[in-house]
């Protein structure tokens, strides 16, 4: 996993899972899976030496409680769809539960019959579903049935330049027009209003565009699994992001590496990414840091002078924003079918006693999705808020960042929606993210060599033709 950007990582891992599931046609493959033995195995994506030692401190905890053994086993992300494959194949060496899997990977497992949703519910049900965001339970859910016990999750926001904004006496880019004015407004003296991703091989291009298109019900596809970009909404998301990548954003083709440089550099006024910039731009990682003028004498300069939005509301989104939704990356605990029947209980230890130790493990990218108990509604994300950030360095959030920047990334899954898994669509991800249609379109934009008509056509076959596929 790249740490500082999980988003690329997790679409590469979606793009594995679209090809292992091509090759291997299998159906309800779980029943291939161990017999109960004593021992919980867990693969882990999170496979980074000092989250592998919060890990196993935390069964070793469950394993002495329980009198179990268990089995810390690290997968790389870009891995884990081929291993269980052959693992199903084999009948041998399953999981009993994979953790940190992304929706289009819960839905892909699932299909393939590896997931046992009843322990998925058990879990939930004993922990209190009222204790966990809804939006992360809807969207870890096929219609009414729980595919996985959700875990905690990471947001895309708009970083933006306080003191750029209040000098030049703009509203906080929270809505279509505010963003693109914004953008017009800076783009002066040398720096440019925003930069963005418009690299067609990046998943982030793709990423971009479906976080701009959230905020104004642009949808994928509808309940059929029918196209549905060719919409006025879509029209107005595809017209704002042309605008915006090839008139206030830098020139040639952009990713996750330039936007960031971009922006610490203060070469950009704005920037739209995830939530793994937080650590990084206070100056706690010193593979980046920030490198604007004034950061030279102060490396906290920079987020000091940021905020962030989750949300930016488009016209079609209605008065009341009553439509306009966060991207929000949700990722999930796996419990496999024919997994030992102790595993939900342990599933249930790292949900609970162990639960602030994960999200210690990278809180800028753990916003917790389990607030917190029956008794202590609030008990987690109130222990997230205190958790240190860093990597080289580490502070705590509260002295690194308001109090409103750590209050918006905590309500973020409050506000999130994804493109296709609300209509039950959540397959079509797979080899959206493989092949990539609407990052090329995107790419192809931006540097104007179509028109925003050119690009909303292009997009609407390409994702046409993909959800006519057998």
């Amino acid at each position: 996993m790249l740490r500082h950007h999980r988003a690329a990582t997790v679409h590469r891992t979606l793009a594995a899972a679209t090809a292992a599931a091509a090759a291997l046609t299998l159906t309800a493959c779980g029943s291939g899976g161990p017999e109960s033995d004593g021992t919980v195995t867990v693969w882990t994506v999170e496979t980074q030496p000092e989250r592998l030692a919060i890990q196993q401190a935390a069964m070793d905890a469950w394993a002495e409680g329980s009198g179990l053994e268990t089995d810390l086993v690290p997968v790389e992300e870009d891995q884990v769809s081929q291993l269980l494959s052959a693992a199903a194949l084999s009948g041998e060496d399953m999981p009993d539960v994979v953790n940190a899997i992304s929706p289009g990977l819960v839905r892909s497992f699932d299909r393939d019959g590896y997931l046992d949703r009843d322990a998925a519910a058990a879990v939930v049900d004993a922990l209190g579903a009222d204790t966990f965001t809804p939006e992360a339970l809807e969207l870890s859910s096929d219609g009414d049935e729980l595919l996985a016990v959700p875990s905690d999750a990471w947001p895309m926001m708009v970083y933006y330049r306080t003191d750029l904004f209040e000098e030049a006496g703009l509203e906080p880019p929270a809505t279509y027009d505010d963003l693109r004015a914004a953008a017009e407004e800076l783009t002066a003296d040398g720096r440019y209003g925003i930069t963005l991703s418009t690299d067609a091989a990046d998943p982030f291009t793709q990423q971009t565009l479906e976080f701009l298109a959230q905020g104004n019900g642009c949808e994928l596809v509808d309940d059929a699994g029918e196209a549905t970009l060719d919409s006025p909404a879509c029209t107005e998301t595809v017209e704002l992001y042309g605008g915006l990548a090839g008139d206030f954003s830098p020139e040639g083709s952009q990713g996750v590496e330039s936007t960031r440089a971009s922006y610490f550099a203060g070469q950009a006024a704005m920037t739209v990414w995830s939530s793994f910039l937080l650590d990084e731009m206070a100056g706690l990682r010193e593979e980046f840091t920030p490198s604007c003028d004034e950061c030279a004498d102060d490396p906290g300069w920079l987020a000091e002078n940021t905020a962030v939005v989750p949300v930016v509301e488009g016209p079609s989104a209605g008065g009341d924003g009553g439509d306009a939704a966060g991207y929000v990356e949700f990722v999930s605990w796996g419990i496999t079918d024919g997994a030992d029947p102790e595993t939900a209980d342990f599933v249930e230890y790292m949900m609970s006693d162990a639960y602030v130790d994960w999200l210690a493990m990278a809180p800028e990218g753990k916003v917790p999705v389990r607030t917190g108990t029956a008794e202590s509604p609030t008990e987690y994300t109130d222990a997230w808020s205190g958790l240190e950030i860093g990597i080289d360095s580490r502070q705590t959030f509260s002295d690194v960042w308001p109090a409103e920047v750590t209050d918006t990334l905590a309500a973020a899954p409050g506000s999130a929606d994804r493109w296709a898994l609300p209509q039950g669509q959540g397959a079509i991800l797979g080899p959206i993210t493989s092949e990539l249609p609407l990052a090329k379109a995107a790419a192809d934009l931006g540097s104007g060599s179509v028109d925003a008509a050119q690009a909303q056509t292009a997009m609407q076959e390409a994702v046409a033709e993909i959800a006519g596929r057998d």
